[in-house]
């Protein structure tokens, strides 16, 4: 089996070869596309459940709606088009013939979802919608990496309507809350939640709302985003209900959505050299029993008792029967898939009536006995979750910094990234300075978080010093940002 490449000496490499032996994952025949394979889809699936039931838990229902749509629908909204039009890919041909409107294959489904709501929508009483679906989209990446950024990706995407801004702006947040504790909770990254700036809000939205991990090589990841689409869709697509007095008022939206992205998240979030480090809660599979190759059939036999005890847990198990390969290979195999708990099972150990366990996130070996070992293995599973995260939480505090000046931050964040916080004026012109000499962007505003990690009074003092001043313009500061080069 090929050697990893090492994170240190060339992470972009380390993260395809990661793909690449992991079997997560490969390129499709047409540029831009992926091919997901059982493993990676594995992963999703675990994702996609998890998720589905938290979205159903706040009162949504799942829908689907059509790949295609008219490309009239897009250009209802100026912004919107406007927004995606780069990234569009179109339909101009269908059964041999031109078509009377090209059609626009889905980019997101803010449009076509608009369009059945001004059908489904005319009182009060209809209100609030609240669907959401799991589909794929398409936009032409100019760049594309696989389960970064690819050309058709999976994702789900929530759509809701309204009759006031106050309920909408709760549901955007309320489900940016949803988000926020299942990739901490579950995918064990410690992400941070804020704003959108004007520039990087979704385009047709009023407000948009990120989360933000950071990754081991100090680029931000986008992870997911939650918007408030304010009355603008309503409007182009006339969604107008009658209240309880027979006024009439357009609805007020959000839409909301995580993609196969997050499968990316998690491999550079928290592999190491010798491969994926998954948490167990995502994890497709929880342990591995490895049975030694031996004359004698009782590694094997007792390899599928411990899995069939294991499974009347709940745990995700896979007995790994392939013999005829070497102890080692198979080892390091299920070292790169990065399978939270490996039960190894030899002659040896049976002979004392326990196991070898390892424990996949520090690489530890702990020997176990026969009679206790599901209570051990669910100890090792809790653990391994809570590790991963406090140190994933640990990285993203220590990586966190507060430069004193502009020239501080530029030769900085070219020597060690990470997210820089600072004040700024909120202007375009100081945003786009960022991105063309430090070549990096604000990733969001206002992170709660960052009371959380105790930087609030480190920036209040900066912004004394400063007298409330824009790091970089030494304007008026508008809000405090959050800094970093991103995916």
């Amino acid at each position: 089996m090929a050697a990893l490449a090492k994170r240190s000496e060339d992470f972009p490499r380390w993260y395809q070869d990661i793909i690449t032996h992991a079997e997560l994952a490969e390129g499709g025949p047409a540029r831009g596309t992926i091919v997901i394979r059982p493993y990676g889809y594995g992963i999703w699936e675990q994702i996609q459940r998890q998720l589905d039931e938290r979205i159903k838990e706040t009162g949504h229902e799942n829908a689907y709606f059509p790949l295609f749509i008219p490309l009239s629908f897009l250009e209802k909204e100026a912004e919107h088009v406007e927004g995606f039009s780069p990234e569009l890919a179109v339909v101009t041909h269908g059964g041999g013939k031109e078509l009377g409107e090209p059609l626009v294959v889905r980019p997101t489904s803010e449009t076509v979802i608009n369009y059945m709501f001004s059908k489904w929508i005319q009182s009060h009483r209809d209100l609030p919608v609240l669907v959401n679906q799991w589909a794929n989209v398409v936009r032409w990446e100019l760049r594309p990496r696989l389960f970064l950024r690819t050309t058709e990706f999976l994702w789900q995407e929530g759509h809701t309507a309204h009759a006031t801004s106050d309920e909408a702006r709760e549901e955007a947040l309320r489900m940016l809350g949803v988000y926020r504790e299942f990739i901490r909770s579950r995918l064990a990254i410690s992400a941070i939640t804020g704003e959108k700036t004007p520039k990087e809000r979704f385009a047709g939205a009023d407000k948009t709302y990120t989360l933000e991990g950071l990754m081991q090589d100090g680029k931000a990841l986008q992870m997911g985003t939650s918007h408030e689409l304010g009355q603008n869709f309503a409007r182009a697509f006339d969604i107008v209900y009658t209240a309880e007095d027979g006024s009439r008022h357009h609805v007020w939206q959000t839409s909301w959505g995580v993609s196969t992205r997050l499968i990316g998240a998690v491999i550079m979030a928290h592999g190491d050299d010798f491969g994926l480090r998954l948490p167990p809660a995502i994890a497709p599979v929880q342990v591995v029993v490895v049975p030694l190759a031996s004359e004698d059939p009782r590694p094997t036999e007792v390899a599928h008792q411990i899995a069939h005890s294991l499974m009347d847990r709940g745990i995700r198990v896979k007995v790994d029967t392939e013999l005829h390969q070497s102890f080692g290979w198979r080892s390091v195999a299920w070292e790169i898939k990065g399978v939270p708990v490996r039960v190894e099972v030899g002659p040896r150990d049976l002979a004392s009536s326990s196991v070898m366990l390892v424990r996949r996130d520090k690489r530890e070996k702990l020997r176990a006995p026969l009679d206790r070992l599901e209570d051990t293995v669910e100890t090792l599973l809790r653990e391994a979750q809570d590790a991963l995260f406090k140190e994933s939480d640990k990285f993203r505090k220590e990586k966190t910094y507060i430069p004193n000046s502009f020239n501080n931050f530029l030769e900085a964040i070219q020597e060690n990234p990470g997210f820089y916080v600072m004040p700024i004026c909120g202007e375009r012109r100081c945003e786009d300075r960022l991105a063309d000499e430090a070549s990096a962007s604000v990733r969001c505003i206002d992170s709660p978080e960052l009371s959380e990690a105790g930087y609030d009074n480190k920036i209040a003092g900066i912004l004394n010093q400063r007298r409330g001043c824009c790091l970089l313009c030494g304007d008026e500061a508008a809000y405090t940002a959050v800094v970093a080069k991103a995916y």
